[in-house]
C-alpha cells in the first residue's frame, strides 16, 4: 500500500461525492441538529465569512463549489497538524470527510492525530478514533453514527 504524506494530499472528487452523500444538499438555511445554520451541502459560513443565518439560500452550482473549496481549505488546516505523517488514499478520505464535519480545530486537538504522530504511526488506532464523534448539541445522532462507521470501513481499507 503506497502511503502519501498527508501535507500533500488535496481531496479528490470521489471524497467530495462521499462528502456531499453525506452532507445532502439543502437549498435554503437550516438548523443541523447542534443548533447551528447550514445551507448548501453543511456550509455554515459564506464566503465572506459571514455565518449562515436563518432564511439564507445557495444555489446547486455555488454549493458544489463552495464543497470543494471548504473542503480543501479544512483540509489544509488539518494537514499541517499532521505533518509529514504518510497517509494510503483511503485513510485521507476517511479523515477529511471526518474533518468537513468537525472542523480541523476538533481534529487537530483529537487523540486520533496523537495516534497518527506516534512512531510508528498507529494507523488502526486512528481509524477506530472516529467510531467517536457521534455526538451533536450533547446527543448521539443515528446519522452520525452510522457516517462514522462508513468513514472507519473506508479508513480499515474495507470499502473505497
Amino acid at each position: 500500500m503506497q502511503r502519501t504524506p498527508a501535507i500533500l494530499i488535496t481531496v479528490s472528487a470521489l471524497t467530495l461525492a462521499g462528502i456531499a452523500g453525506w452532507e445532502g444538499y439543502r437549498r435554503t438555511a437550516y438548523d443541523d441538529g447542534a443548533g447551528v445554520q447550514t445551507v448548501g451541502f453543511g456550509s455554515t459560513t459564506h464566503e465572506d465569512g459571514r455565518p449562515v443565518r436563518p432564511g439564507d439560500t445557495m444555489t446547486p452550482e455555488r454549493a458544489v463549489l463552495r464543497l470543494a473549496q471548504d473542503a480543501n481549505r479544512l483540509w489544509r488546516e488539518a494537514a499541517a497538524c499532521i505533518g509529514d505523517v504518510p497517509l494510503a488514499a483511503h485513510e485521507a478520505a476517511a479523515f477529511q470527510s471526518l474533518i468537513y464535519n468537525i472542523g480541523p480545530a476538533a481534529f487537530c486537538r483529537s487523540t486520533l492525530v496523537k495516534k497518527l504522530k506516534q512512531t510508528p504511526p498507529d494507523y488502526a488506532g486512528a481509524c477506530k478514533e472516529i467510531l467517536r464523534w457521534t455526538r451533536a448539541g450533547g446527543r448521539e445522532l443515528p446519522g452520525l453514527v452510522r457516517r462514522r462507521e462508513a468513514e472507519y470501513r473506508q479508513c480499515t481499507g474495507e470499502t473505497p
